[in-house]
């Protein structure tokens, strides 16, 4: 399997290379140059595989210059972290089944992806006797999982940009409480967005990103959407064993769309669902662009789902490549009308198209405080606000077809939208209450690219 950019310039790269190279060097994103097509057998053989066994058979289709025993001992060094059997349970909760993707070492659904990422970097950088220095933004849990990927790894540094006062409490702690020698955590004054387009632009200054052996975490690394592929067969194979339907439908919470674009690829190999449900919160950047084709900026608004205040979906890149049948010239072009404008208005021929794949809604902030109430006393089953939104979206959108909704993260990390919705049924989990009292290490910083810069440059030598 070989690997080229969403803009064209960049082919022909093994897995290893894009693993290690993040952003494609010509700015745009890598992806596979074929998607795989399993068969009918294909799938009824891996239907009774467990989840390490089903992550090693998918990831082995796109790794494949990667020796089949190390991806073996990557995968199960891996999900040997996760504290539920199966990794990825699925669970059925009143008319929906949910997937819960929170059983990792930070609670969220980035673990499934980062700890299998930490690990592969790592087996490269001893490999090649080599050192890296990853830059990363996060709204919230994506800092977190990196954190715990790569913590005190050998020859690795991580630096992760978040939005100072913008994500929740137990998100912060579970960053600025993780102290290694490897560790830099910086608080910029701005938003998501802010954070992302910093990190855009370093990895956009080439001679910057060799000099200082840089790396991706961000989803914007195809390793981050390859391993969340699994999940999706993982949790079709587990509701058909209890359902006649030979369908199922995912509704999926997204800000950043790289986790509902690993179901699409998931569909593209021939997972067997029906148009996927995009949800968001009042940040629906995306649930425009499904519902109307205007993909155009706005103001980031501070909701209880704080992991998907975002307005630029760093994914987004990929999805054109194939809604524009891999013309990468036309990628090219709409991402540099995005650039100069803040917007992509897309014409009735393409949002047909768009129609075809995704489903989308926005759900805000009362709605998704009223859904956690309601779902907990129909149900007894306590949703996060991301979660609460998909569940919302799919109640409101779905099709009649068992309704598969993401669980991405647990619901003790968001603790203030918990007390809003239902006072005093958020029980203290014993792996954030140890948190409190740890020691804290972050910067606080401006919104400035050359101040990061320095701020990188000084400390990576530390590696």
């Amino acid at each position: 399997m070989k690997y080229c950019s969403t803009r064209g310039q960049v082919r022909n790269l093994s897995f290893s290379d894009a693993v290690m190279m993040g952003l494609a060097s010509d700015g745009g994103l890598l992806i596979p140059e074929q998607i795989p097509q399993l068969s009918q057998q294909q799938l009824e053989a891996f239907s009774h595989l467990n989840y390490r066994d089903l992550a090693y058979e998918i990831i082995s289709l796109y790794a494949t210059d990667l020796p089949a025993a190390d991806l073996r001992n990557l995968v199960d060094t891996s999900y040997a972290s996760f504290n539920h059997v199966d990794i990825t349970p699925v669970v059925k909760q009143g008319n929906v089944y949910i997937l819960e993707l929170f059983h990792g070492p930070t609670l969220a659904f980035k673990d499934v992806a980062l700890q299998f990422l930490g690990n592969l970097f790592e087996y490269y950088l001893i490999r090649d006797n080599k050192k890296l220095n990853i830059i990363g933004a996060t709204s919230g849990d994506t800092g977190s999982a990196a954190i715990a990927g790569v913590r005190g790894k050998k020859n690795i540094n991580i630096f992760i940009l978040f939005p100072f006062g913008r994500v929740s409490s137990v998100q912060e702690m579970q960053m600025t409480t993780v102290t290694d020698d490897n560790v830099f955590n910086i608080a910029i004054d701005g938003t998501f967005d802010d954070a992302q387009a910093i990190v855009k632009e370093i990895f956009n200054d080439q001679q910057f990103k060799q000099a200082y052996a840089l790396g991706s975490i961000n989803s914007i690394n195809w390793v981050r959407v390859l391993a969340q592929i699994v999940y999706y067969f993982y949790a079709y194979f587990r509701v058909r064993e209890q359902t006649t339907c030979e369908q199922v439908q995912f509704s999926v919470p997204t800000g950043n769309f790289g986790d509902i674009f690993a179901g699409y690829l998931a569909g593209k190999m021939g997972l067997p669902t029906r148009r996927f449900i995009l949800a968001t919160n009042a940040n629906n950047i995306l649930s425009r662009f499904v519902n109307s084709g205007d993909y155009s900026l706005a103001d980031v608004h501070h909701s209880f789902s704080p992991s998907m205040d975002i307005q630029v979906a760093s994914n987004f890149e990929r999805y054109l490549y194939y809604l524009y049948d891999g013309d990468t010239e036309a990628v090219v072009a709409a991402m540099g009308r995005f650039k100069k404008t803040g917007k992509i208005i897309f014409p009735m021929a393409l949002q047909a198209k768009i129609h075809q794949d995704f489903l989308a809604v926005s759900v805000d902030d009362q709605q998704t405080i009223e859904q956690i109430s309601s779902f907990y006393h129909h149900t007894g089953y306590l949703l996060d606000p991301h979660t609460a939104v998909g569940v919302k979206a799919a109640g409101l959108i779905g099709d009649n077809v068992p309704l598969v909704c993401l669980a991405t993260a647990h619901p003790a990390k968001f603790p203030e939208a918990i007390d809003k919705a239902l006072k005093d049924k958020m029980l203290p989990l014993e792996t954030i209450e140890r948190l409190r009292d740890l020691p804290r290490r972050c910067e606080r910083m401006v919104a400035d690219v050359k101040k990061i810069k320095k701020h990188i440059a000084l400390n990576s030598s530390k590696s």
